[in-house]
């Protein structure tokens, strides 16, 4: 029974009636092919129309019943057979498969195989079965492409919703510093304290003019086919970022511990790595344990291989067991904070994970938080 799927198609006309022979005709004008495997002969007959499908002009082609199946490609072979397989032992009415076929010149065609048992011997083994071959490689090139144009629409569709998202988050953190700062400069008479205020101010203006630079970056890496990456002296880009945050560093009394060598440096897009560490940042801050000041560590490891980046505060933690699965859901809050957007955690992973990285969480409630960046280390 092993040898029951083997090439098929050509019907024997010697001994084909009438209507086997218009039956055959009909089919090969219309441009499918024809096969009937002979189980007494152990072989299988050929259509021409099967044969010039995949190019073989060969008149013994079948002699070898696996003729056929010596052409089908590797990554189709087992749901082929087992589709086969599943008509003889009569758990489908109807042989029917989808596969490529390797054909004279090298090229595969999709061919649309279909095939029915028309005769048994006197113990009910198949004795004859006749199916057809349709050359079905256009139609699965077109489907190709609309599946194709559809990945590449939905690609462009989340590349703007993250980039929304981008500027929402980022530049929300610079309204709200330069709203309080205003807030203070009009509370205040002393000139010493409006001149501070005045210098965190200019700031604030420096780093939200990068940070709109950076956006454009974003905006530019989005629209390329290939993700601008460059060399980053990590602990450089994240001193950057905290003269953006100087001001809610200063308010809440933050402390913020910057243990990477200053001399370690990755490969990394500048805009992204910087979105992500002042949205780590802002949460720690932002989540405060309400009995002590904001203690914050960021702290690396690397081999040959990959390159991590823990940030770890003592906040006031995030219940895992309860909200472990929906940390990194888009619009999923966990706190009773009225900023508390379920945005910034969302944008954070979606950002690593394009560049092939991912991001873990490792919480207690009432003692902290640590987030572990795990970036691909390119080049040590």
């Amino acid at each position: 029974m092993n040898s029951l799927r083997s090439g098929l198609p050509k019907l024997n006309l010697n001994s084909s009636l009438v209507d086997d022979l218009r039956w055959q005709l009909a089919l090969e004008y219309s441009g499918i092919g024809m096969w009937e495997f002979d189980a007494v002969l152990n072989r299988v007959y050929f259509s021409e129309g099967s044969k010039k499908i995949i190019g073989v002009s060969d008149p013994f082609f079948g002699n070898d019943p696996n003729s056929w199946n010596k052409r089908v490609h590797p990554d189709d072979m087992e749901k082929y057979l087992r589709d086969f397989q599943d008509h003889l032992k009569g758990l489908k009415p109807m042989y029917e498969n989808e596969h490529r076929v390797r054909c004279e010149d090298g090229s595969y065609k999709w061919i649309r195989d279909r095939g029915r048992i028309v005769e048994w011997d006197k113990e009910n083994v198949p004795k004859r079965i006749i199916g057809t071959h349709t050359d079905i490689t256009t139609q699965k090139q077109q489907e190709k492409a609309i599946n194709d144009a559809l990945i590449v629409a939905t690609e462009h569709n989340n590349k703007l919703k993250n980039f929304a998202y981008i500027v929402t988050h980022n530049l929300k953190q610079h309204t709200a510093n330069f709203e309080s700062l205003l807030d203070f400069y009009d509370d205040t008479a002393d000139v010493r304290e409006k001149e501070e205020i005045v210098g965190h101010l200019k700031t604030l203006s420096h780093c939200l003019t990068k940070t709109i630079t950076n956006l454009n970056d974003v905006v530019h890496v989005q629209n390329s086919k290939s993700k601008e990456v460059r060399k980053i002296f990590i602990a450089k880009e994240i001193n950057n970022t905290l003269k953006l945050l100087d001001f809610v560093i200063s308010e809440t009394n933050a402390t913020i511990h910057n243990n990477i060598n200053k001399r370690l440096f990755l490969y990394y897009n500048s805009s992204y790595f910087e979105s992500i560490i002042q949205n780590l940042l802002s949460n720690a801050i932002k989540y405060k344990h309400p009995d002590r000041d904001p203690v914050i560590s960021i702290d690396c490891s690397y081999d040959n291989q990959e390159f991590k980046l823990m940030i770890s505060d003592n906040g006031i933690g995030i219940d895992l067991e309860k909200f472990g699965n929906d940390i990194f859901g888009l619009y999923k809050t966990f706190h009773r904070n009225n900023n508390a957007e379920g945005v910034g955690l969302y944008l954070i992973k979606n950002q690593i994970e394009s560049f092939g990285g991912r991001i873990t969480v490792d919480s207690k409630v009432g003692v902290g938080t640590t987030f572990t960046i795990y970036a691909k280390n390119k080049r040590a």
